[in-house]
């Protein structure tokens, strides 16, 4: 179907009191699924942040890489390990996860922005002693705990106009260097700039009623609902660290965060610049 010109025209204006909302505000994009898989929405989920940029939207995005990893460790010959969700990291694994995340897929990513048109700069933790880590445990190996977040560097990128796209690893004084969730990273870096929103792609709508039924989605939650929808098995698995993600957020103060479905194209802006949303919003 054919959109004419009258009917974009109106889709623009529709969008304006959106626009002149998150002018100038802050917004950080955990980015991960099958978003970060398919290329088709991988180049959609970039065009996205780029008129995000354009309309003078200051965006960061936050990026892990589990299965890129894994693909690398693999034909390397080396074996994942999982305890709890959280990979355990030797030595060599971290070679590989800074190797992945910091080089290939964070350099990808850059390059595609600017091949649509935007302007980024790739960063990861370490860069500017942005994130201070410590081991979560002795188990896990080079699996880094947040302790601090210096946001400087990327507050400078965003004053040069640039997205920052920044890799979820951090350092400490004693030279190592720890893989982080991506999540936990987005929420911390999220707080520490004060951001306007934290948007968080999954591969699911976001919290479900009923989580084999996608039509029960909530479409939003208050943070103080959050432990009563855990105790009713409304929240499970892997959704119980998300969504502990973006209790942390508002804590710090985002103002909203939101779970979406980065399987749906343009999920980002039909989130951000509509009055009705895809996901689940927390407040």
């Amino acid at each position: 179907m054919k959109i004419t010109d009258s009917e974009k025209a109106e889709v623009l204006v529709q969008a304006l009191p959106y626009i002149q909302k998150y002018s100038g505000k802050t917004v950080v994009v955990k980015y991960g699924g099958n978003a970060m898989i398919n290329e088709e929405l991988k180049k959609s989920v970039m065009r996205d942040l780029v008129l995000l940029s354009q309309i003078g939207v200051k965006v960061v995005l936050v990026h892990g890489g589990g299965p890129e990893i894994d693909k690398v460790m693999a034909e390397m010959g080396l074996t994942s390990k999982f305890e709890k969700g959280l990979r355990v990291t030797d030595g060599k694994t971290m070679e590989v996860v800074q190797m992945v995340l910091c080089g290939k897929i964070n350099k990808d990513l850059v390059n595609l922005i600017g091949n649509c048109g935007g302007k980024a700069v790739g960063l990861s933790g370490v860069d500017g002693n942005m994130i201070e880590a410590v081991p979560v445990s002795e188990k896990l190996g080079f699996v880094g705990d947040i302790v601090n977040v210096n946001p400087q560097t990327v507050k400078d990128a965003l004053d040069m106009g640039y997205i920052p796209v920044i890799s979820s690893v951090g350092g400490d004084k004693n030279n190592n260097v720890y893989n982080i969730n991506a999540d936990t990273v987005a929420a911390r870096i999220a707080g520490a700039l004060n951001a306007q929103s934290l948007i968080s792609m999954t591969d699911i709508k976001g919290i479900l009623a009923d989580p084999e039924d996608e039509s029960t989605l909530i479409p939003a939650v208050s943070v103080s609902e959050t432990n009563q929808l855990i105790k009713e098995g409304v929240i499970t698995g892997g959704m119980i660290p998300k969504v502990a993600c973006c209790v942390e957020a508002i804590r710090r103060g985002v103002d909203k965060v939101f779970i979406i479905d980065g399987r749906v194209p343009h999920a980002i802006i039909i989130e951000i610049l509509s009055d009705e949303g895809i996901g689940t919003m927390f407040y």
